[in-house]
């Protein structure tokens, strides 16, 4: 689903709900929530978040080449890959990020309207169990704690095996950026699963 398509409206407030009866408001809150839950951890927004991910990375390898073409000797020709390479890779790498965030501030409105939502008709026992999604947010949480894991063994275990000599700075600015790029894409990727696990919990 794009980005552009609107979001379900939040319910109306309390005081001028006005349903023609109970079953009405029910379906209403059940398009919503529907709705509301397949943009937040569906299949298709899954896959267009590690999309995103895999172009921040693919950015990023893109400056690891540019980095390796300046080291050492510069032929002219080496130099002018170098540099677009590097512009390339800066690119993506901004992109991808700048999608990644209007993301995340999509998911936070999203959050706020299943919480809205989720109020609707809980006086008449209408509870949300068929929105807590327990397989989708376990899609979400372990990729997320794998790349977590993979950020954290490429910029902290580089740091820590590094020998004078042996690693050039060069070498070291790709790995510690190519692990802080996948420790915060996978954090974000937690922080969704768990947060919808905190909604679930609450309604």
């Amino acid at each position: 689903m794009s980005l552009r398509t609107p979001l379900p409206p939040p319910p109306p407030p309390a005081h001028i709900q006005a349903w023609p009866r109970p079953e009405a408001m029910l379906a209403d809150r059940a398009r919503a929530l529907d709705e509301l839950s397949r943009r937040h951890l569906g299949p298709g927004r899954l896959a267009l978040y590690w999309a995103q991910v895999a172009g921040a990375v693919l950015g990023w390898g893109f400056v690891g080449v540019a980095l390796q073409s300046f080291e050492g000797l510069i032929d002219p020709l080496v130099a002018v890959f170098g540099a677009a390479a590097g512009a390339v890779g800066v690119a993506g790498v901004v992109t991808s990020w700048i999608f990644i965030g209007i993301g995340v501030g999509r998911d936070r409105t999203i959050r706020q309207l299943l919480g809205e939502w989720a109020e609707v008709g809980r006086s008449h026992g209408s509870a949300a169990r068929r929105w807590r999604a327990p397989g989708l947010s376990l899609a979400w949480l372990l990729p997320s704690v794998v790349v977590c894991g993979l950020g954290l063994w490429s910029s902290i275990g580089f740091a820590l095996g590094a020998r004078r000599g042996s690693e050039t700075y060069l070498e070291a600015v790709f790995f510690i950026g190519l692990g802080v790029i996948l420790w915060v894409a996978g954090l974000i990727g937690v922080s969704k699963a768990v947060g919808h696990y905190r909604w679930a919990l609450r309604v």
